[in-house]
């Protein structure tokens, strides 16, 4: 297939004194994790270049893409409060299994969330989970046969929802090793990472107050026209 995916450094997209927006590579943790091993991030990795640098949001290890950081308390609270009133905008891109009609508008998927506490850090559908809403729209048909593109607008911000949600629709990301490895053994895709990408990211710059968008298409797609897509 040729789906490129080995691990880099975080790309800076934007900067100034109060915000910064980096494309965080596939496999890069977004904060620490747990124990000695995981204390390389995106954030350990940016904040040696830019010090004081603090987290609002976070993005899968395995999903590559757009991420903002507030440089100052301040801006860490109100970024924050934009996320939580759901006025930052995020699209992602993955390439899923399955042949999917591009002729549909935006769907919604209405399905609560919670954890697959057996299976940990796996999150399932579950109906007394928490409230979780994500858009779609299939753009075009990937590379591979049987695969499409899909452009996701979560409104909410549940743990792996994007995964679990598509997983649960029979629509397993190409490459997640977490949800879709066991159904699709069989399959001759075998990328070196999940094709899950933090594609745009829009919001109002909360001290300038200008609106804000930022766009980074990531290597597995670029033949796509995704401005005529979307």
């Amino acid at each position: 297939m040729g789906y490129p995916s080995l691990m880099s450094e975080p790309r800076v997209i934007y900067q100034d004194p109060h915000i910064l927006v980096i494309n965080k590579p596939a496999g890069l943790l977004a904060v620490p994790g747990r124990g000695p091993d995981k204390e390389d991030c995106a954030l350990s990795r940016v904040s040696k270049t830019f010090p004081g640098t603090l987290v609002v949001h976070r993005l899968d290890q395995a999903t590559s893409g757009l991420m903002v950081f507030a440089r100052t308390l301040d801006m860490q609270r109100m970024l924050s409060k934009s996320f939580e009133k759901q006025t930052i905008s995020k699209t992602y891109l993955a390439v899923v299994h399955g042949s999917i009609d591009p002729s549909l508008n935006w769907q919604e998927i209405n399905t609560p969330i919670g954890a697959d506490w057996p299976n940990r850090p796996k999150q399932k559908v579950d109906p007394g989970g928490k409230p979780s809403i994500t858009l779609w729209r299939c753009l075009s048909k990937g590379r591979a046969p049987a695969t499409s593109i899909l452009a996701l607008r979560p409104l909410t911000g549940r743990t792996h929802q994007l995964r679990v949600h598509l997983m649960n629709e029979g629509m397993p990301i190409v490459g997640d090793t977490l949800y879709s490895s066991g159904h699709f053994a069989a399959q001759s895709l075998k990328p070196s990472r999940m094709l899950l990408h933090a594609y745009q990211l829009e919001f109002t710059h909360p001290l300038e107050k200008r609106v804000m968008q930022f766009v980074d298409v990531p290597d597995f797609i670029e033949a796509l026209d995704l401005k005529e897509s979307l």
